[in-house]
């Protein structure tokens, strides 16, 4: 395992600790808005915390980008970072909610993770070498209609003007497959993409930190991933669209503008 792939799955099981203990005692949370539909809790801020401590004693040197901390300039390395992908599920009690941290070398996504604590899974992925869970190797699906898929999506609740060109996106996509799932956390739902329990996902206006671990264990487990044009511009227009490479053109065609 490369080392920097170690420290990642340390970093993500050290969040994924503090948002267990947090989860036990939701009413005693301290939670503010940071926006619309956007929150962030003791727990969000702990869990970074407690990772970039990790990340930052192993690298002092890399950079970083987190959903609550921002951006610190570094070298060639960048530590991309979400404690808690899911955060209002998590407020509620509701169960599917994660952690995701990825490296990216220069714009190239090179180790991705991502932990679910409550269920102790742990997505794992670099470069070149294919995508695990929990050490075991995992791949995409083989559905190759898209009419017999299992779709995941989000709704783009930061920015709601994108909002109308999902839900046309959403009634097509709801006629042509056999469902879509809205779970609530994109870096969960990205890792079930390349574990086959879902055929493809799509959403607009993601983060960074929402879908650069995702990304790279779909394409480790075989898939494929582009922004909703076709090109490889996600990581910077935060539209996104995943699936396994026999249904992945007739996905991007439905969601073509």
């Amino acid at each position: 395992m490369h080392p920097m792939l170690n420290t990642a799955i340390r970093a993500a099981r050290q969040s994924g600790r503090i948002i267990l203990m947090h989860y036990g005692r939701l009413d005693r949370l301290e939670v503010t808005a940071k926006g619309r539909n956007d929150f962030v809790s003791q727990a969000d801020t702990e869990a970074e915390e407690a990772a970039l401590e990790i990340l930052t004693t192993a690298y002092p040197e890399h950079g970083v980008l987190a959903e609550e901390s921002g951006r610190r300039e570094g070298g060639d390395y960048t530590w991309v970072i979400d404690p808690l992908d899911g955060t209002t599920n998590f407020l509620h009690g509701f169960p599917q909610f994660s952690v995701s941290i990825a490296v990216l070398h220069g714009q190239t996504i090179e180790h991705g993770v991502v932990y679910d604590p409550l269920r102790n899974e742990l997505f794992t992925s670099s470069r070149g070498q294919g995508a695990q869970l929990n050490e075991r190797r995992i791949r995409v699906s083989s559905i190759s209609r898209l009419e017999q898929c299992l779709l995941g999506t989000g709704f783009p609740f930061r920015e709601l003007d994108k909002f109308d060109r999902w839900m046309k996106t959403f009634r097509k996509l709801t006629m042509k497959t056999s469902g879509v799932r809205r779970a609530g956390s994109a870096a969960l739902d990205l890792a079930y993409v390349a574990t086959g329990r879902l055929d493809g996902f799509w959403e607009f206006g993601l983060q960074p930190w929402d879908c650069a671990a995702g990304a790279l264990l779909i394409r480790e487990a075989g898939g494929l991933v582009a922004d909703m044009e076709g090109g490889q511009d996600f990581l910077e227009s935060g539209n996104v669209a995943a699936g396994n490479a026999r249904i992945f053109d007739e996905l991007l065609k439905t969601l073509a503008p």
